[in-house]
């Protein structure tokens, strides 16, 4: 009798709806509970990813503090030679700093705190400083009742334990009431006795901007604090509200904060709820050396774990539907809906893997064209999947033109990998390498090492010398730059073997001069082999015949030269796929030589002692040219050290030759022309000078290719048939 109650009962519609439900709650809960842990499991790696980031960011943000703070001490250091030459003759001091705060746009004031008494005709208390107020710069002797320095911190600790220092940011008045931070450091006469202290006071506005750019969430920002916990900086009201500022900065200082140590255990983080926000943490870290400042760094959880909520919430929904549809084919239909969540998922983790390795890759290449009176340069790529294995990269140093392009053998991630390896072995050997052979060998030595996929790349590197316009270049076979001036024709290279191919092949250097108003057009043959839908190629000829016609009318700048390369091969084509990555990159040189208004020349011997009157021919230039007395030192200076370099290296020890420094004028710039016919010396790529030493123990032209560097606008060497060419180049006139 029960049995046949529970028959009907279960037979029953009512029975069966309620069990229908039934099963799809317990199975929307089932769900529920995996979806939970998979949010879990996602958080935790996403809390992990952070820490990380944040560990990158805080030690990149610290870099870049310390390097602008060691950029500052260098320069201090570099100009503490002439005070020490001039320690004798106080007004000149007055020169040497208000020519430290004039070209150092964040130094806000320079000083020279004697110690008391030191100058006997002077007041006992002797500063001269130079300080910048508005757009005008001051020198004043600022010391006296008012203005005590002995009293001063840095006074102190630079004078009794002779050490350079920073100390915390604060308010100066004197400069227009911006924060500043100051650095001194002591300095000795020549019998080694402490006389004073010299220094900077610089404007913390630029540690401010660095480490507040390039946020990954719009509401985090930074913050810098001295050791004990005082705020230095922070960012502008465009960032965040003064009472978030003021909040994270009481937390910090507040040991009833409960804090923790990040995963990497480099930083330490205290969480916090912030009512306008909601839940916050803050990152903080000191800096190492000294200064031993605080770097913090602040986000909201919302932004951090945003798009991980609204994944977990987009999934709940997408459940209810399909189980409120289809209740009645329950399983299949959750299964159905989990594998198509887990491919949704996949697809999105490769999709943003791909636009972040796009991204990436695409910061890799230069940012912006270089316009200039002498050179125009430009490039383009247009890859055929998200990432490619097509390369090209140009900068300008020491008034020369570092090119290349390249070719990684196939296509997608595994050549865009090989790509940025070889992009950043560029970079990294033609920082210190002007020899393009020698940078390819270095490149090949690299990309053959390992090289179990057998992928090659075929590159071309190039360096134009820009006053002369000499090209020097190596091909690893790649396709001939095509060279447009008084017609087209291809650029005459060796062919070589491709990067990777064999471990010690040694490249051959080529060079060649451009002729004005030239253009070089370097590309990949994925211009060459642009195919239509009958599979005929682009091929060589057609892009020779579209660059002769643009040359014919007047059109070839390198962005109007690609531009029409780009549309000749897109109505080539007629709409057929892409198969390849299709990269150009062209170079439009135009050197003008300007009139000249004095061309003077001096020949000497390596001979030292001749030094002399190679100043006198240096001081006759600038008077007939009417400089004033700062600047005819200067060039003096870097004149001297630039010869005596020659001097002392070019020749072998025992042998004479000459030297010939010519000097040639326009109404802008003054060049001097040294020339030798000495072994091969670039003295650019020498070391600095010991500016430490004291005059007698400092050999002649003993400071350094830095100060040269630092004095001149710019400086370039050659090796042209067989001669040491070593350019100074000055402006003198706007």
């Amino acid at each position: 009798m029960i049995k046949n109650w529970l028959n009907k009962l279960k037979n029953h519609k009512k029975w069966r709806a309620i069990s229908a439900i039934a099963i799809i709650l317990f199975a929307g809960f089932l769900i529920e509970l995996m979806s939970l842990a998979q949010y879990n499991y996602a958080h935790n790696l996403v809390e992990e990813e952070l820490d990380r980031h944040v560990e990158n960011e805080l030690t990149l943000k610290s870099v870049r503090v310390k390097s602008m703070l060691k950029s500052s001490e260098k320069m201090v250091r570099n100009y503490l030679w002439p005070i020490q030459q001039q320690i004798d003759h106080p007004e000149a001091i007055y020169n040497i700093i208000h020519r430290l705060v004039s070209t150092n746009d964040d130094v806000t004031s320079s000083f020279v705190a004697f110690v008391p008494g030191y100058y006997p005709d002077r007041e006992d208390l002797f500063e001269p400083c130079a300080i910048r107020r508005g757009d005008s710069i001051y020198k004043e002797q600022i010391a006296g009742t008012t203005h005590d320095y002995t009293k001063r911190e840095f006074y102190h600790e630079a004078v009794e334990n002779g050490k350079s220092l920073w100390t915390d940011p604060y308010l100066d008045a004197d400069a227009s009431g911006r924060h500043v931070t100051t650095f001194a450091m002591p300095f000795c006469d020549e019998e080694g006795s402490i006389v004073g202290v010299f220094g900077i006071d610089l404007s913390t506005r630029g540690i401010i901007d660095t480490l507040n750019t390039k946020h990954n969430y719009p509401s985090t920002f930074f913050l810098l604090l001295t050791e004990d916990g005082k705020l230095i900086s922070q960012p502008d009201s465009s960032h965040t509200q003064q009472s978030d500022v003021t909040e994270v900065v009481r937390m910090i200082n507040d040991s009833t904060y409960e804090r923790k140590p990040s995963s990497t255990g480099v930083s330490k983080v205290i969480t916090f709820n912030d009512k306008e926000n909601g839940k916050g943490y803050a990152y903080y870290a000191f800096m190492k050396g000294q200064p031993h400042w605080q770097v913090v760094m602040v986000c909201y959880d919302d932004e951090v774990y945003g798009r991980l909520k609204d994944m977990r919430r987009n999934f709940i929904l997408m459940m209810l539907g399909a189980f409120t549809l289809l209740g009645y084919i329950l399983y299949k239909v959750n299964q159905f809906v989990r594998r198509l969540h887990a491919n949704r998922l996949n697809k999105e983790r490769s999709d943003s893997e791909l636009n972040i390795a796009q991204k990436i890759q695409s910061e890799m290449l230069p940012h912006g064209d270089i316009t200039r009176p002498d050179v125009d340069v430009s490039g383009k790529q247009i890859t055929a999947l998200e990432v490619g294995g097509d390369l090209y990269d140009y900068f300008i140093r020491d008034e020369k033109l570092f090119f290349c392009i390249g070719d990684v053998s196939g296509k997608g991630v595994p050549s865009s990998l090989v790509m940025a390896v070889v992009h950043s072995f560029f970079r990294s050997l033609s920082q210190h390498e002007s020899n393009p052979a020698r940078i390819m060998t270095g490149i090949n030595e690299t990309a053959s090492d390992g090289n179990e996929t057998n992928m090659f790349v075929t590159m071309f590197i190039g360096v134009l010398d820009l006053p002369t316009g000499r090209l020097r270049y190596c091909n690893a076979g790649h396709d001939a730059p095509l060279l447009i001036a008084d017609g087209v024709k291809p650029l005459q290279v060796n062919a070589n073997l491709p990067l990777g191919v064999v471990n010690d092949f040694k490249y051959s250097l080529q060079e060649t001069q451009l002729p004005q108003e030239a253009t070089l057009l370097l590309y990949t043959d994925g211009l060459t082999e642009a195919a239509d839908t009958k599979r005929q190629l682009f091929g060589l000829q057609r892009i020779i015949d579209e660059a002769q016609q643009c040359l014919g009318q007047n059109k070839t700048t390198p962005v109007v030269l690609m531009d029409s390369l780009q549309e000749a091969a897109q109505q080539f084509v007629n709409g057929a796929q892409q198969s390849d990555d299709l990269t150009m990159l062209a170079i439009h040189y135009h050197r003008r030589d300007e009139a000249t208004v004095l061309n003077e020349t001096l020949t000497l011997t390596n001979d030292v002692h001749q030094v002399p009157e190679l100043n006198n021919f240096v001081k006759t230039v600038a008077d007939r040219l009417n400089l004033d007395s700062s600047l005819s030192s200067q060039l003096m200076l870097s004149v001297e050290e630039a010869v005596v370099n020659v001097m002392n290296y070019a020749y072998p020890i025992g042998t004479q030759g000459d030297i010939s420094v010519e000097a040639q004028a326009t109404e802008q710039w003054l060049k001097f022309i040294i020339t030798d016919e000495g072994k091969a010396f670039d003295p650019t790529q020498g070391g600095n000078a010991d500016t430490t030493l004291s005059a007698e123990e400092r050999p002649i032209g003993g400071l350094g290719i830095l100060l040269v560097q630092s004095l001149m606008d710019s400086i370039n060497y050659e090796r042209i048939d067989g001669k040491n060419v070593l350019t100074l180049k000055k402006k003198i006139s706007d």
